[in-house]
């Protein structure tokens, strides 16, 4: 897998091509389908007055943006923090649009289709004909909104990454209890990464005495016999 960012907007509106403009941007980062603890959050003076029902819907007025920088201000820290990493939205079209208007109207590349991945066809796939909103898929998913009383760019991106996860088995791999984690090297080959060393070796459980009566014990009752012996290990590490 590789690194990927959760991405949400807020805006004055449904459509940049109208007017609309993007008010705030929030990301979180994931890497291997695991958040990383780096987030991207910013609020935007989109430069025009956010309609009521706008503000009805995320509680962002013009007072609250009226000295924040303007989209041209954070464009290169926004595409900095995102690198190459495949972006992810709800409905994807809708963020991908703003995000894209706003690159390209302070001369920034645009993003294009096939960086995006879109959580709400990935939902729609898993569940075919049921509400698959975010707040329909955190309730499906037992994800808590009782942080969110008003739509956030962070908040619902935060929100969105646990549904991601969730919807790509992210969690899951949490509990992978196989011996070493695998990954594709060099024409797809599968590797198998060894694990290092415990950073704090535990100390023996047993005193000199006992491990040489155990060695005595092996030599005696099992002879060539001993497990380790056919593993070709010490005796010693029978009682370590």
């Amino acid at each position: 897998m590789a690194r990927e960012i959760v991405l949400d907007t807020e805006t004055t509106g449904f459509d940049p091509k109208t007017g609309d403009r993007l008010i705030e941007v929030g990301c979180i980062e994931i890497q291997d389908l695991l958040p990383t603890g780096r987030t991207f959050h910013r609020f935007v003076n989109p430069e025009r007055l956010i309609p009521p029902d706008a503000i009805r819907v995320h509680g962002i007025t013009d007072e609250k943006v009226k000295d924040a920088p303007k989209f041209a201000e954070i464009a290169d820290d926004l595409i900095e923090f995102i690198g190459d990493a495949q972006m992810i939205a709800h409905n994807a079209a809708f963020d991908r649009n703003f995000i894209d208007f706003e690159y390209a109207r302070c001369g920034r590349p645009i993003t294009g289709e096939a960086r995006w991945i879109d959580t709400l066809k990935l939902a729609q796939t898993r569940f075919p004909g049921m509400p698959n909103s975010l707040d329909a898929l955190c309730k499906r998913y037992k994800v808590s909104l009782v942080e969110r009383t008003l739509h956030g760019a962070l908040i619902d991106a935060r929100l969105l990454a646990e549904v991601y996860l969730e919807l790509r088995g992210g969690k899951e791999r949490v509990l992978d209890l196989s011996s070493a984690p695998v990954g594709r090297g060099p024409g797809g080959v599968i590797e198998t990464a060894a694990y290092g060393q415990r950073p704090r070796p535990l100390a023996p459980r047993s005193t000199p005495e006992e491990q040489a009566a155990h060695v005595a014990f092996l030599a005696k009752a099992l002879k060539d016999r001993s497990l380790w012996e056919a593993y070709g290990l010490p005796a010693q590490e029978d009682a370590a």
